[in-house]
């Protein structure tokens, strides 16, 4: 029985779960993962699993912001839902794979990460060169 519920649950945290899931994503969506930064990077920091994201975590929140501000618009919104789902999956404690089970509960958040950083790498690399010409 556990086999079959821990691969079903790895069946859910696929590529066509992610791109399912970041198509439902909106504005409202993208403000709650801006809204909740102190909290996203809280929990990266803590993380073992996730630190070594933490860095980029902070590049990504400023690809947010400034979309926000309207100052940096080559950007697609594929894009920003992508960093916006992956900030609120982190931020929920009860995903696919709980964050309190010891040992693991992070290894689902860290594909999530690993999955959405895969889809937008092109666009994360045009920002920070944006971010070099323009500072």
């Amino acid at each position: 029985m556990f086999g079959k519920k821990k691969e079903k649950q790895k069946e859910k945290l696929d590529e066509g779960f992610m791109k399912a899931e970041i198509a439902r994503v909106d504005e409202d969506d993208v403000t709650v993962a801006l809204d909740s930064q102190k909290e996203i990077d809280r929990k990266l920091n803590n993380s073992n699993t996730l630190k070594k994201y933490a860095e980029l975590a902070n590049v990504m929140f400023g690809m947010l912001k400034d979309y926000r501000k309207g100052i940096y618009k080559e950007v697609p919104w594929f894009t920003i839902a992508t960093i916006a789902f992956a900030f609120l999956y982190i931020l929920n404690p009860f995903d696919i794979m709980p964050d309190f089970v010891p040992g693991i509960g992070y290894i689902d958040d860290l594909a999530v990460l690993t999955f959405g950083l895969r889809f937008i790498q092109t666009d994360i690399h045009r920002y920070l060169d944006w971010k070099l010409e323009n500072d």
